[in-house]
């Protein structure tokens, strides 16, 4: 395949990809979200992100989203969003002493309470140490929200609530977390601060 065309397919399974979100299901789905994380916030709580990899890189991304702003043109207080996947002194310690498994887990323990939310990312829905942090926030009677691809793995099971991007390739469901969670980033804001 010349380069020409490699180009041209991953654009196109990329728009496919975003085409199937258009269904009034999945709309009413992301719509649900952000109305159950506004009531997050509304009552006192913050929401936690965590994920691997790419996914990281999301929970640093969104959790930036709110905490700064998302749209220069809506100016807005800062919602509360801390992205577990940030200090590396806790990510070592706790890798080092409890196992890679327990990285995220521990950090809900200690940073989570029954007004938060937990936002877990995985493009398989089976990384076990977002399993562990979802068991954990459940036992904190937290809010869990998966971020999933592919058909949800374990994490669709566990989770209160899931968007599952409607692929198996995880370049193309990374592309679509990130689409959703921006829509989810400007829809919190629109209902907690449009008045």
């Amino acid at each position: 395949m010349n380069y020409f065309e490699k180009i041209t397919t991953s654009i196109e399974d990329s728009i496919f990809t975003k085409q199937t979100l258009f269904k009034k299901d999945t709309i009413e789905l992301i719509n649900e979200i952000a109305l159950k994380l506004k009531s997050v916030i509304e009552k006192g709580g913050k929401i936690l992100f965590c994920g691997n990899g790419g996914s990281a890189a999301d929970s640093q991304h969104l959790a930036a989203e709110l905490v700064v702003r998302f749209r220069s043109s809506f100016p807005r207080p800062a919602i509360p969003a801390i992205a577990l996947t940030t200090d590396t002194s806790i990510l070592t310690a706790c890798g080092n002493d409890f196992g890679f498994n327990q990285i995220f887990s521990r950090q809900v323990e200690a940073l989570g309470n029954d007004k938060d939310a937990l936002f877990a990312i995985s493009t398989s829905g089976n990384s076990p140490n977002i399993i562990e942090a979802v068991k954990q926030a459940r036992q904190k009677n937290m809010l869990t929200v998966g971020f999933l691809g592919g058909n949800g793995g374990e994490l669709s099971s566990i989770c209160d609530v899931n968007f599952i991007a409607p692929s198996d390739v995880t370049a193309r469901i990374q592309e679509t977390h990130i689409l959703v969670g921006h829509i989810l980033c400007e829809l919190i804001e629109e209902y907690l601060y449009s008045n």
